[in-house]
């Protein structure tokens, strides 16, 4: 009995360190930016975003060739930076939208450290700049939100409502993820950044598009499913593909899927 005590209290004090850890180390777990800065290419302008905290940040921009069908605000995933993105960004561009393509707060040699409040507050620079820009007709916006960046997308949507809405792997809160990965841990005692994004999105009205890999591994398929059907969303799952596989950063697929559900709602063919 007394080896079964020692045992179980050895198995107690594991878990209070893994709780513990998962508490201060948390945000290093969630958010995996690129320190580095990337080259702008000569084909990208480059625009500061300066935030409500007083934050300069770099984002690019990448302008249609002639009349664009949209302007998309790419709001990233929680790893690397813009360059890693920039497929994406010319995926769209080449089918005539432009695109400007946010880096958040310690993302790609940006200053300041990730958090959602951060996040949001980035966004929402992202959004004020954009719009006012010449080459820009607000009423054309459209949001992109991969992954973590469609709980930024969510609260943007929140606040200043777009055009269209695309969220690529969304979740219905942060977490669920959690829980997804850590079923022994309290995820929701311990999570300072929630990404609650049913309740972000429960009064927008607008097209909405869901994308997601048939085999994600990082957020569960059926998350993003239970977004859509919650919001009444169109879904397009892309079979047998995981989280970071190509086909969901500028695959054929994915893409065209973005741009016919654009194109269908703003009304241009």
């Amino acid at each position: 009995m007394r080896a079964v005590l020692t045992t179980l209290a050895a198995l107690a004090g594991v878990w209070l360190v893994l709780v513990l850890a998962a508490w201060g180390l948390q945000r290093q777990l969630i958010y995996l930016p690129s320190a580095t800065t990337p080259a702008t290419p000569d084909h990208v302008e480059e625009v500061p975003l300066v935030t409500e905290d007083g934050l300069e940040l770099t984002s690019w921009f990448l302008a249609a060739d002639g009349e664009p069908v949209s302007t998309v605000v790419v709001l990233p995933g929680n790893a690397g930076d813009r360059a890693l993105r920039l497929p994406l960004a010319e995926g769209l561009q080449a089918r005539g939208h432009a695109v400007l393509l946010v880096d958040y707060r310690g993302y790609g040699g940006n200053p300041g450290s990730p958090s959602e409040d951060g996040l949001e507050r980035d966004a929402r620079a992202a959004h004020a700049a954009v719009i006012a820009r010449d080459d820009v007709d607000e009423d054309r916006l459209v949001y992109l939100g991969e992954s973590i960046g469609t709980g930024v997308a969510a609260s943007l949507t929140a606040a200043h409502p777009p055009a269209a809405l695309v969220l690529r792997s969304p979740f219905p809160e942060l977490a669920d993820v959690g829980r997804a990965h850590y079923p022994f841990l309290p995820v929701d005692t311990l999570l300072r950044d929630r990404f609650e994004q049913l309740e972000q999105l429960a009064g927008y009205e607008g097209p909405l598009l869901v994308v997601a890999g048939g085999q994600d591994s990082i957020v569960p398929t059926a998350l993003s499913v239970e977004v859509a059907e919650a919001t009444g969303a169109e879904y397009v799952e892309l079979d047998g593909v995981d989280h970071n596989d190509r086909e969901l950063l500028d695959g054929a697929r994915y893409l065209d899927a973005v741009d016919e559900h654009v194109r269908r709602h703003l009304g241009v063919p």
